[in-house]
């Protein structure tokens, strides 16, 4: 793993050294770091593109600007305008400075990704319904962005194959992908991991994780109006429909857990896995809003999984 403690760390630095978790260990020994940013050099300024401007997306754009004082943001897509122009209007007055965001390079609809990676920017945040990331994922390696990928990357088989697939063509090309897992990445996460492969409690034979947190719903994004079609429904509170989320309950918020257990697991994957879910209160979609999954590893470790 890279070590993010030292001040000296640079941000092209970091880029050029942050895919060793890449899209969460699963994947991170398929993907080399990349040697260089691409297309700028040491005193250029680094463009960075938003695809998917709600609430993650934001905050991802923010956190990306505090990167260093020659990042900018320079395009902006959605599929509407509305959560564009809240998103713009609040990075702005945080960052008036940095945001270099014209009309022209507010890009809205279904197409908006491609009108976005096809623009000049070095790196794209994917911040998008993870039902889209695999394909957004692939235009943008394609295009050869480097790549933020927030969790999770693919919702089911053929994405995680799309996925796999993007992951290999960045490592010929030499582009990073960074995922939106944040537990490797925490000093205190990191010191208490150092402290059990060092054996302070022994071997290790069973781990067990949870992710309990408050309801995840359509209250982020107020109730449904007469006009609305039910694509346009869905896709706003998609929190609630598999084919967006894959499951917001242990897709989305568990896979933090599922990661922490992997990576202090060195990334060892299990053979075997039985898990168990049920819904209790949503009232909309097909999703559950909790589960449990039993994990069994090749060295007779046993893992646990809580979510709800």
């Amino acid at each position: 793993m890279t070590d993010t403690s030292s001040p000296s760390t640079s941000r092209r630095g970091f880029l050029r050294s942050s895919t060793a978790g890449a899209i969460g260990g699963a994947l991170a020994s398929q993907i080399s770091a990349p040697a260089v940013a691409s297309g700028t050099g040491v005193n250029e300024t680094l463009k960075i593109g938003l695809i998917g401007c709600g609430g993650r997306g934001t905050g991802a754009a923010a956190q990306a600007l505090d990167a260093g004082s020659d990042v900018e943001l320079t395009a902006m897509a959605d599929l509407f305008e509305g959560e564009l122009q809240r998103s713009l209007d609040i990075l702005r007055k945080r960052s008036p400075e940095k945001v270099k965001v014209g009309p022209d390079r507010c890009f809205v609809g279904f197409d908006a990704f491609q009108k976005l990676i096809d623009s000049d920017v070095d790196v794209v945040l994917l911040t998008t319904p993870p039902g889209f990331r695999p394909q957004q994922l692939a235009a943008a390696i394609g295009a050869g962005k480097h790549a933020f990928v927030e969790i999770t990357a693919a919702i089911d088989a053929p994405g995680v194959r799309s996925v796999l697939e993007s992951a290999q063509l960045a490592q010929q090309k030499n582009l990073g992908i960074l995922s939106g897992f944040c537990w490797r990445y925490d000093y205190r996460h990191r010191a208490v991991a150092q402290q059990i492969r060092d054996g302070a409690i022994g071997d290790v034979r069973a781990i067990y994780a949870t992710y309990y947190r408050g309801s995840l719903s359509h209250k982020y994004h107020g109730e449904r109006t007469p006009e609305m079609t039910d694509v346009e429904w869905q896709i706003r509170d998609w929190y609630d429909y598999l084919w967006l989320s894959g499951g917001v309950t242990i897709l989305l918020s568990g896979g933090h857990s599922v990661d922490k257990m992997s990576w202090w697991l060195d990334d060892e994957m299990p053979i075997r896995a039985v898990a168990t879910g049920s819904r209790v209160s949503p009232t909309d979609g097909n999703t559950f809003d909790n589960g449990f999954v039993a994990y069994e590893y090749a060295s007779g470790i046993r893992g646990f999984l809580g979510c709800r």
